[in-house]
């Protein structure tokens, strides 16, 4: 299965073409049609003939109403350009040997009707969305990068934006969305939001979780030439290769009712059950479901937390780590190894995040040695400091 160190390596390596699952697009996307009804959608990563993202919306054009569709590729993508030959049958392109085998192109759906008659529109209907004159393929004068001034140019005319964005680039992409002050519902990994431009969206509340992914993993598509080291993935009938992948959600700032639901909280506070750090004043929860409903000071809890996070109900702090929150104090500590002993290698304030004595009772061994006072300290994972709002219930 692929965790985080494979999403690590697909950085690394820029293989970060993951091709999300119709299924889980359909999950999703049903807890914001309200939002889409004359509305241009803009799928700017997405090969229409390899995306689901595209072929969501294509299905279900009327159903939400819809002003138009625009997707694009990019000539990097590992399937852009190969259904060359398909599209040349339905005579959208003209045969020509000067047109390489990947190339960027732009479609636009207009238009969407029921040309076999069954009462539904599904993907038989694709060669007649693109024999529509009222629809448009054409090929893009640049690479199609999300980037690139033309694409920029697509951007412009959208609403909102849907897609599976590079995993490498996702800093960059969502940058971009705000800049251009855009919709979106995309997809990323759950440590995008320890990113400090991420975070700091969070905190203002410009982005938040989607509904429907909060835990375990995601089956995905990759490329015919990924790599399969992962230990969760299958190869269909077809030889297309899928990996399972954890950590990933949906990641957005269009609202949805179930996001201003409050969290239910019936634990009391006990400074036994709740310690304080040692460098922040705050107490510390392992689990969101814990969280004492009789405490009103700051609460440091898991990133996860935000998957329940309601506005209305807490305020979000910090992020606890250096640079986001001021540590009231500044430790010196030897790293301790796996087995508890000391590796002779020192940092400052438990590598800059939030840390907590060690308790034998909870904890299997310390992380640090304080080196004045020879105190065991316990890490923390990444932390989101947050307090309850006093008219939450």
């Amino acid at each position: 299965m692929a965790g985080n160190s494979d999403l690590k390596k697909a950085n690394k390596n820029k293989k970060d073409e993951f091709y999300t699952q119709l299924t889980d697009i359909e999950t999703e996307m049903k807890h914001y049609r309200k939002h889409f009804w004359g509305k241009t959608v803009f799928c700017n990563c997405d090969d229409p003939y390899e995306s689901n993202f595209f072929k969501y919306f294509a299905m279900n054009f009327n159903f939400l109403g819809l002003k138009k569709i625009i997707a694009t590729c990019y000539t990097g993508s590992p399937v852009a350009g190969e259904e060359f030959e398909q599209l040349s049958l339905f005579n959208i392109l003209p045969s020509n040997e000067n047109i390489p085998k990947r190339f960027p192109y732009k479609i636009e759906i207009t238009e969407v009707v029921d040309i076999n008659g069954d009462g539904a529109i599904d993907l038989s209907d694709v060669e007649y969305l693109l024999r529509n004159q009222k629809n448009t393929l054409s090929l893009l004068k640049g690479d199609g990068d999300f980037r690139s001034s033309e694409c920029i140019e697509i951007l412009k005319q959208a609403d909102i934006v849907v897609t599976n964005p590079p995993f490498s680039l996702f800093r960059e992409y969502v940058a971009q969305l705000i800049e251009y002050n855009k919709q979106f519902i995309i997809i990323g990994n759950v440590n995008a939001i320890t990113y400090k431009e991420i975070f700091a969206l969070i905190k203002s509340n410009k982005l938040w979780m989607g509904y429907s992914i909060h835990s375990g993993d995601r089956e995905f598509r990759v490329p015919n030439d990924y790599p399969l080291n992962a230990s969760g993935y299958r190869i269909d009938e077809q030889g297309r290769k899928y990996i399972r992948v954890k950590g990933v959600r949906w990641f957005t700032n269009m609202d949805y009712a179930e996001r201003h639901t409050d969290i239910d909280l019936w634990k009391k506070y006990t400074p036994e059950e709740y310690p304080y750090y040692k460098n922040y004043d705050a107490i510390n929860v392992d689990i969101t479901a814990n969280i004492p409903e009789d405490y009103y000071g700051v609460i440091g809890v898991p990133i996860t937390f935000l998957d329940k996070y309601n506005p209305d109900q807490f305020e979000i702090i910090a992020l606890g780590i250096v640079g986001s929150c001021e540590f009231t104090s500044n430790r010196r500590m030897e790293i301790l190894d796996k087995n508890g002993n000391g590796t002779g290698k020192y940092t400052m304030n438990a590598k800059g995040t939030l840390y907590r004595d060690y308790n034998p009772q909870k904890d299997k061994v310390p992380a640090f040695r304080d080196e004045k006072t020879n105190d065991l300290y316990s890490s923390i994972y990444a932390r989101v400091l947050i307090r309850r709002k006093q008219n939450g219930n």
